[in-house]
């Protein structure tokens, strides 16, 4: 919050000679009677007008505090602002086939996944970052932005399950997730355009080929870092059967050489991610990509904020015409 009128808040110095004022005329202003000894007033109880009795003058200061402050005029901020950040376009491309519930990642292939890249996006918060997942077929859950908080809420509601429901065909199109992320891409005027793409199985679905989708890649300058995930020889898989899970061994099936060729033809670099710490490690790396300057534009809504301050100010006024007219009435 800031003030529009700020040099109002030296009124506020006027409290300090009213309160002076105050407390030498109580002493002068009160009827005075002689009495030979005090000793019985001593004991006798305090009433609820004894302490109140310089209730309104506290009352009244604080409703001259809160005047002044109407006067000063609050408001919160409302500007454009332009400025440079370093960064670069980054597109996330991710699997989410039934066949990353395996279990070889603790706790499975998918929220490993999920949790190192959501770390990865904090990590670069100047980034212009997008999500692009991918099965049997591919669709951009998030373009790209600098709004992370957005992304990483679109993010953390990726699972498996869309699969499952029906929503997206099952088998792992990385062709489609790759041409996808692209056309994201394509138009940006960024120095680094880069794809991160995820799977843990071979291209079997889709009407692109992973190789075709490397080469468009290539010539619109983006570089694609593959990360093969998943252990060596067979893992642990949550298969249903009837009402309940049973769990099986699956061979793990990652089309190293293909992926190995989507990066080299991009001049990217490619990654095996066998457990959690190594997944790690392979955004670790990636982080230390090249930066570049990007322009951002932000805006800010200000509007007038005295009305809190106004009503308090009423409110005070109020009750101390309350007090004096009740309690502490005086007779003349």
């Amino acid at each position: 919050m800031q003030f529009a009128n700020p040099y109002f808040l030296l009124l506020l110095l006027l409290l300090i000679p009213y309160i002076l004022w105050y407390v030498l005329r109580s002493h002068d202003s009160e009827a005075s009677l002689q009495v030979s000894s005090t000793s019985a007033f001593r004991r006798a109880p305090r009433t609820l007008t004894t302490y109140l009795v310089h209730a309104p003058m506290l009352l009244r200061c604080l409703a001259f505090v809160m005047i002044v402050l109407v006067l000063c005029r609050p408001q919160t901020s409302n500007s454009w602002s332009d400025r440079t950040v370093e960064g670069i376009d980054i597109m996330l491309c991710m699997d989410i086939s039934t066949s990353m519930l395996a279990e070889d990642l603790r706790p499975n292939r998918i929220e490993a996944a999920k949790k190192v890249a959501s770390e990865f996006i904090s990590g670069r918060p100047n980034d212009n970052i997008g999500l692009t997942i991918f099965a049997g077929e591919s669709f951009t859950q998030c373009p790209m932005t600098t709004d992370h908080a957005v992304l990483l809420n679109l993010f953390n509601n990726v699972s498996c399950d869309m699969v499952q429901r029906g929503l997206m065909s099952d088998g792992t199109a990385i062709g489609m997730g790759l041409a996808n992320a692209i056309s994201r891409l394509k138009d940006s005027k960024a120095k680094s355009k880069v794809i991160i793409l995820l799977t843990d199985g071979s291209n079997n679905a889709g009407d692109i080929s992973p190789l075709t989708a490397a080469e468009i890649a290539k010539s619109f300058g983006i570089r694609v870092y593959t990360i093969g995930v998943g252990t060596n020889g067979t893992a642990r898989y949550p298969y249903p059967v009837g009402g309940h899970i049973e769990y099986v061994n699956i061979p793990v099936e990652i089309d190293t050489k293909t992926l190995a060729s989507i990066a080299g033809t991009t001049n990217g670099e490619f990654y095996r991610a066998t457990d959690n710490a190594k997944l790690r490690e392979v955004y670790q790396e990636i982080d230390k990509l090249e930066k570049t300057k990007m322009n951002v534009k932000e805006y800010s809504k200000r509007y007038e904020a005295f009305a809190p301050f106004a009503l308090f100010a009423c409110l005070f006024l109020l009750l101390e015409l309350l007090l004096r007219e009740t309690l502490l009435k005086k007779i003349p």
